[in-house]
Formats: structure tokens, C-alpha cells, sequence
């Protein structure tokens, strides 16, 4: 095993440079893209609604009923859990660069789709829109274990965890590209198609030309993925999986040798398999996913990371996809009949837009600044820890913050869980899994460890529509029986916030060391009881 200790080791003590960041904006855009694809159909979801489903004499404008809604906010995610599971699988059996690109291009054909939804009924047009937006999240989804696990096996273990980091940040310049892009083609379409509010005219209120608005949206997430499709391509396999899983030496040290400048033979790239393990030879084989060894090893660890990461996302994507309807609850986005389609879109665009900048994406980049100095655990202990208080913060004194003058107070708050959640365990939750496994089964894990965090956000895109409706029939929305309201919800997601805190105790702490060390792959199996 010296030789093979010698190739990671070279890997492992690389010094930072160009090839590094290269990855980085090339995985990167790929997140930059995801973001943006999962994020900005929440945006335009009301305006979807007014220009299908308006009823003539209503006193309120359309809105999508309750099942679209849920299908076109959920079905995303069911097509990025379906993918995740699928390409992690696929990515350890063929390798990460051979589906690297699939996934990107799933993307870009899926962003453009999505946005020309055909048909001349609501009900047509939802059907293809969903169905494009599944596969699109089926794209998305082999983008998290691959870009994850391509980034850990390049990375040299000092700045490994920032590296990662810094690819997951890239979400945060995507959801604030949604926000902008969307504020940009509004404010184009206002100026030349200007329309009264619903309640002076409602048929006037949305022109025929805000249809183009919405599939604009929705089509420009093929951009930035189509920019780097090339790169992605010419990205050589991981010498980690060439040299571990896929036992050419010599094509490791090759591809790495042109890439990195670290020089590393053909002799040091050989690595071979223990070859004792307690006088067992069933102990020399590498142990799978549903082995006793592997129950042994990382059993406890699978469910700390998909446990964390389900607690997250049940918060998360239940504030970030429905936080137009929050902030409508208490004010601070104007009632829906007083604002054109296209005023709607834009106040909506601007909220998520100031939030993201505000909360998001400085919560990001502390995490990129600072997960090799504080530690994974560390910043996901505090991040569980801080999402919890301020969430109790924004329910214990909610008729505060609806009252008027107060809406400000509220919008800070609110940014707060946002910043804690991405500085935090939003980020961490997507580090750990691709440290700590073994390379053969590191991108089926970060998939199954992802696939759980998309459980939560179809929990949270589901539920808390559900949930958060008033618990007075007269004030639930159009078509939703009553709830418990957003007060008793930001209660329940406090408590999911502390249960995740509780539960990344389960999760070890892999800085600075070793991807090897972590997995203890290069130590021998037991043997099975």
C-alpha cells in the first residue's frame, strides 16, 4: 500500500492552484444553474396563476388550484431525488466524469422545454410543464453527488472543505439570479405593455403578453449551464477513483499529471488491495453498501448525514419556496388585487431578490471563509442552533411583526434563519458525505445522503402549503382547507431545526484529514458475524 499512499498523499498535500479554481467554476455553474432552475419557479407561480386559471367576475385574482400548485412546486424535487439516487449510483459504477456531462445537458434541454410548455388548456400546459420540470430536477439531482464528489477527490485536504464550499455557494448567486432576472425581463415587459390594477380592471390587469414573461423566466437556467458544457467535458476523471476503484495506475497518473502540477509515476499511482484481514479472505474484498462492514463503518454516519440533511431541507425549502406567502401575511408585499400580473411578479422578484442578499448569500461565503478553521461540526451545530432561535424569534412575537411598522423587523429576522441555515448546515450537510465514505461508494452515499434532504423539501413544498394556511376558513386561500397558520408552522420548523442540531452529533468531523483517513479505506475489513 505504499505506493498507493504515496499518489493520495501527493493528492492530498497539492498546493492550491489554477486547475483547482477551474473546478471549481466549472462544477460551480453547475449549482449556479440548479439554483436557479429549483428557485425561480416559485417566483412565477402567481403570475402563472392569474394568466390560466383567472375566473371572470372573481374579486380576487386566479391562483393556481392547490394540487397544480403542489405538483408544480413539488415535481421537481421528485425527479432531483429520483436523479440523485440514480447518477451517485452511476457515478461510482462508470465513473464521475463519464455522467458529468449527461447531467448538464439533461439541464440545458430541460430549462428550454420547460419554458415552451405547450398547449392550449391549463391543464395541458401544467401537464408539460411538470413534466419537463421533472426531468429537469432528474438532471439536477446527479449534479449534487457528482459535482460533490469530483471536487472532494481533487482537492487537497487543507482547503478541501472551502472548495466544496465554494461550489455549494454558487447556489446563492443562482437564487439571486432568479430574483434579478426575473425584476429585469418584468420591468421590460411593464414598460411596454403597462396595465392597470386587478381591482380597477381585472381583465386588463394581466395582458396577454405576461404568458412570454414566465417562459422567459424559466428558459434562461439553460444559459449559464450551456456556457460550461464544454469544460465539463474536458474534465479528466478523479486520479481517486481511477487509482481506487477503477485500478489504472497509469491513467492516473497521467490525467492528473496534466492537469495538476504534481509530478506522480506510474509506481506511485498502483494501489493495491489489503491483502490480510484477520487470517479471513472474505475480509480482503472491498465490503458494499449493504454489508455488515459497512454497517460497522459508516452505518451511524449514513444516518447522521441523511437525517440532518432531511431536518434542513423540511425548513429550508418550506421558507425559501413559499416566503412570498409569508411575506404577504404580514404586509410587506401589497394585497394581490391591487397590483397587476406583472407588479405582482415584480414585488415577489424583489422580496426573494433582497433576502438573498441580504441572508443568503453572505451566509455562503462565511462558510467558505471559515469550514477549515471552525470545522464542519462546529458550523452545523451552530447553524441548527441559530435557525431554531430565530425561527422562535419570528413566531413567539408574530402579531409584533405583522403589526405596521414592524414589517421591517420582520424582514431582518427572516434573513437571519437564511443566513444561519447557509452558514451553516445547508452547506455542511452537502460537505460531509463527500469526505467521509469510502471512493466506491462516496457518490451512491452523497446521493442517498441528498435524496433524504429531497424527501424534506417535498415535506416542506407539500406540507407547509398545507400547514400554513389560517386556521379560519374565511382566510384560507382559494381551494385550501384550513391549517394551523404561519405562526404554529415556524414552531414546527424551529423544532425540526433542534431535532437537526440533536442529530449531528451522529456526524464526524473530517478536517483536515484524509479522505482515505475518513472512509478507512485502505484499512482491512473485519470479518462478517
Amino acid at each position: 500500500m505504499a505506493g498507493g499512499q504515496s499518489v493520495l498523499s501527493a493528492l492530498d498535500g497539492a498546493k492550491t492552484q489554477w486547475y483547482h479554481f477551474t473546478a471549481i467554476i466549472v462544477a460551480g455553474m453547475g449549482f449556479f444553474t440548479d439554483a436557479y432552475d429549483l428557485f425561480c419557479i416559485s417566483l412565477v407561480t402567481k403570475l402563472i396563476g392569474r394568466v390560466y386559471y383567472t375566473v371572470d367576475g372573481s374579486s380576487t385574482p386566479g391562483s393556481l388550484p392547490p394540487n397544480v400548485s403542489a405538483a408544480v412546486n413539488g415535481v421537481a424535487f421528485v425527479g432531483t431525488l429520483s436523479g440523485q439516487l440514480f447518477f451517485g449510483w452511476l457515478g461510482d459504477k462508470v465513473g464521475r466524469k463519464s455522467v458529468y456531462g449527461m447531467t448538464l445537458l439533461m439541464m440545458i434541454i430541460c430549462s428550454v422545454a420547460s419554458g415552451v410548455s405547450f398547449g392550449h388548456t391549463p391543464t395541458s400546459v401544467m401537464a408539460t410543464l411538470c413534466f419537463f420540470r421533472f426531468w429537469l430536477g432528474f438532471g439536477i439531482g446527479g449534479d449534487y453527488p457528482l459535482s460533490a464528489t469530483i471536487m472532494s477527490e481533487y482537492a487537497n485536504k487543507k482547503t478541501r472543505g472551502a472548495f466544496i464550499a465554494t461550489v455549494f455557494a454558487m447556489q446563492g448567486f443562482g437564487i439571486l439570479a432568479g430574483g434579478a432576472v426575473a425584476i429585469g425581463i418584468t420591468a421590460i415587459f411593464k414598460c411596454q405593455y403597462p396595465a392597470p390594477p386587478y381591482a380597477l380592471d381585472p381583465v386588463a390587469s394581466t395582458p396577454p403578453e405576461a404568458d412570454y414573461v414566465w417562459r422567459i423566466i424559466l428558459m434562461f437556467g439553460s444559459v449559464p449551464a450551456a456556457l460550461t458544457f464544454y469544460w465539463r467535458m474536458k474534465m479528466p476523471e478523479t486520479a481517486r477513483y481511477t487509482a481506487l476503484v477503477a485500478k489504472n495506475a497509469e491513467r492516473a497518473a497521467a490525467d492528473m499529471s496534466k492537469v495538476l502540477n504534481v509530478e506522480i509515476t506510474k509506481q506511485q499511482a498502483e494501489v493495491a488491495a489489503p491483502t490480510t484481514g484477520h487470517g479471513c479472505p472474505k475480509c480482503s474484498r472491498p465490503f458494499g453498501l449493504f454489508s455488515w462492514e459497512f454497517a460497522k463503518r459508516h452505518g451511524m454516519h449514513l444516518v447522521g448525514t441523511t437525517s440532518t440533511w432531511l431536518l434542513l431541507d423540511i425548513a429550508y425549502y418550506s421558507q425559501n419556496l413559499f416566503q412570498k406567502d409569508i411575506f404577504s401575511a404580514v404586509g410587506w408585499i401589497p394585497a394581490a388585487k391591487t397590483m397587476s400580473a406583472l407588479d405582482e411578479l415584480f414585488h415577489i422578484a424583489r422580496a426573494q431578490t433582497l433576502i438573498a442578499l441580504c441572508g443568503t448569500v453572505p451566509g455562503y461565503w462565511f462558510t467558505v471563509a471559515l469550514i477549515d478553521v471552525l470545522g464542519r461540526f462546529k458550523i452545523q451545530l451552530a447553524g441548527f442552533l441559530m435557525m431554531a432561535a430565530f425561527m422562535l424569534g419570528l413566531a413567539v412575537p408574530y402579531e409584533h411583526w405583522k403589526s405596521s411598522g414592524n414589517h421591517t423587523g420582520f424582514v431582518v429576522m427572516y434573513a437571519f434563519t437564511f443566513f444561519f441555515a447557509n452558514f451553516g448546515p445547508n452547506a455542511t450537510t452537502f460537505i460531509v458525505p463527500a469526505e467521509i465514505y469510502p471512493a466506491r461508494l462516496r457518490a451512491t452515499c452523497h446521493g442517498i445522503s441528498a435524496a433524504s434532504g429531497k424527501v424534506g423539501a417535498i415535506i416542506g413544498s407539500f406540507g407547509f402549503l398545507y400547514l400554513a394556511q389560517s386556521p379560519d376558513p374565511a382566510k384560507t386561500a382559494h381551494g385550501y382547507k384550513p391549517g394551523i397558520g404561519v405562526r404554529r408552522s415556524l414552531f414546527v420548523l424551529a423544532g425540526c431545526s433542534l431535532a437537526g442540531f440533536m442529530l449531528t452529533f451522529l456526524v464526524p468531523e473530517p478536517k483536515g484529514k484524509s479522505l482515505e483517513e475518513m472512509s478507512q479505506e485502505t484499512e482491512p475489513a473485519t470479518a462478517e458475524p
